[in-house]
Parts: C-alpha cells; structure tokens; sequence
C-alpha cells in the first residue's frame, strides 16, 4: 500500500517521543541560580513545560520577576544560551519509541513532530536523539505562528502530509495537545508515560489513552 493510503501520525516531541525533563531542569534551574533565585525539582517541571518557552520561564521565576518584561526577556535569552549549548545532554527516547517509529516508518506511514517548544531546540533534539527517522515535517515553535492548542500549525502539517485532519492520528502527552487535536479535528491519542496524567488527557478530548508505544502499534 502506497504512503498516501495510509493515515498519518502527528508525534508532540517532549513527553511523548522524548523524554527531556533533565535537559529543561537543568537550563531552568542554571538560570535561576545563577539569578539567585531558587531552583525547583525535576519532577516540577513536568507541570510547568507544553506552553512554550516564555511561559516556562515566566512560571519558574519568582512572582516579582515573573511581571518584570525586562528580567523575563533577559531570564528567556539566558535560559535558551545553555540550553542550545546542552541541547541532549540527558534527553533519550521512551522505551519503545524508537521501535515503534521504525515499524511505522518500514510500513510507509507518513508522520511528522508538532512542538511547542523553540523550533531551533526541537530540530536539534530531533537530530541527535531520533536519527534516521524519515519525518515528513519536525516543527517547533516560530515567530508569528500561534501555538498549540490553536490548530493553526497542525492544519499546516495535515496539508504537509497530504491528508485530511479526520484520518490523523495525533499522540500526545498533554491536555494541550489533546486540545490541539480536537480543534483540528484529528485522533486525539493521549500517552500516559509523559509529562502528565490521564485525568487531564481524558478532560481535554482524549480518544484513546495508551500505556507503552507498543499499545499505539496494536490501536493504529
């Protein structure tokens, strides 16, 4: 069967292909320290990440700074400086995930990456940890187009893939992409070894909720 029978799979990158809580705390937490202000676990960031990197920044920062545009521009440039400079350093995929893209890779299924965070980190993340894998689109967050859960950037990817939104299957680990899945009108899948949990996946419109990559396989 032809690439252009099959339905498409749109991935959210952080929290369901990749696991990069390490590499977020640990540009978050520099930042902060080297400010003087207090660093949080990493398992608190799991919270705070899926709104983009300004809004990370601004929810990391102490109440006076986070309502300081000033410090909050200078906090975000300084943040993404190490970040770009330790783009991978503990980020890995899931267990699973490189194999389940590799089947639906050898079965010919297009599928493309669709984050919110900066487009410059998500296309490093990509190379360095995903290698080989023949995505149609990685896209990461860029001036001027507005972010998940506006469908905006998912409608683009629908036309990139050639396909209409209903038959794409959309996996991802949050309430904001399940959100960006039903306003685009495609599969909403929710994955449950992310960032959050499933009370938030099944509220935000979650079709189907999977517990390992190997579930998806079964389900797709």
């Amino acid at each position: 069967m032809s690439s252009s029978n099959k339905n498409p799979v749109i991935f959210d990158l952080d929290g369901t292909l990749l696991n990069t809580l390490g590499d977020i705390a640990a540009a978050v937490n520099t930042m902060l320290s080297s400010r003087g202000y207090e660093g949080y676990s990493q398992e608190s960031y799991k919270q705070m990440v899926g709104h983009g990197m300004r809004n990370l920044v601004i929810s990391a920062l102490p109440p006076d700074a986070s309502s300081d545009e000033e410090e909050i521009n200078s906090a975000l440039e300084e943040m993404m400086d190490y970040y770009r400079a330790h783009p991978a350093d503990y980020t890995q995929p899931y267990p699973g995930i490189y194999e389940m893209l590799e089947k639906l890779a050898a079965d010919s299924v297009p599928m493309a990456i669709y984050s919110n965070k900066a487009d410059e980190l998500v296309q490093r993340a990509v190379s360095l940890r995903l290698e080989g894998i023949p995505f149609k689109a990685v896209r990461g967050a860029k001036p001027g187009a507005p972010k998940k859960p506006d469908p905006y950037v998912a409608l683009e990817l629908a036309r990139s893939l050639g396909s209409e939104p209903p038959r794409i299957w959309y996996l991802g680990d949050s309430g904001v992409d399940m959100q960006t899945a039903v306003h685009a009108g495609m599969r909403a899948v929710g994955v449950l070894w992310g960032f959050r949990g499933r009370k938030e996946l099944s509220e935000a419109g979650a079709e189907h909720l999977i517990e390992s990559p190997d579930q998806f396989l079964q389900l797709y």
